[in-house]
């Protein structure tokens, strides 16, 4: 087993990513090809920066591998916003799974944290 595996925060962004994913499908069959591999790119994004800072050899590598996988978090909830305001998704399912991407980035944030020393006074 990798040690990503036993990350929660992996678990939770792969779960997500899944989800995405099937949205991803959705798009695609709207004829939307360009959107939905930029959706599936960016969510696949969030939990492979996870599992390839989980190989790092300092904590601070690790730390700014989950940096990434935040930032695209943040890229993967702007376009679930832009498909909301084309009328590619519904206003629930876009609130729906921008809560779930807010949540994942509160757990990415604070794992990165406790990789990090403490600030010194």
């Amino acid at each position: 087993m990798f040690r990503f595996q036993e990350l929660t925060v992996w678990q939770r962004a792969l779960d997500l990513g899944l989800e995405l994913d099937d949205l991803s499908d959705e798009l695609e069959s709207r004829k939307r090809f360009r959107h939905a591999e930029q959706l599936r790119s960016a969510a696949l994004s969030i939990s492979n920066n996870i599992a390839e800072g989980s190989g790092s050899s300092s904590k601070r590598d690790f730390a700014h591998f989950m940096n990434i996988a935040k930032r695209s978090a943040f890229e993967t909830a702007n376009m679930l916003v832009f498909f909301e305001r084309k009328k590619l998704l519904t206003s629930s399912t876009c609130h729906s799974l921008l809560a779930e991407l807010e949540g994942l980035c509160r757990m990415i944030e604070a794992f990165r944290k406790s990789l990090l020393p403490p600030p010194t006074p």
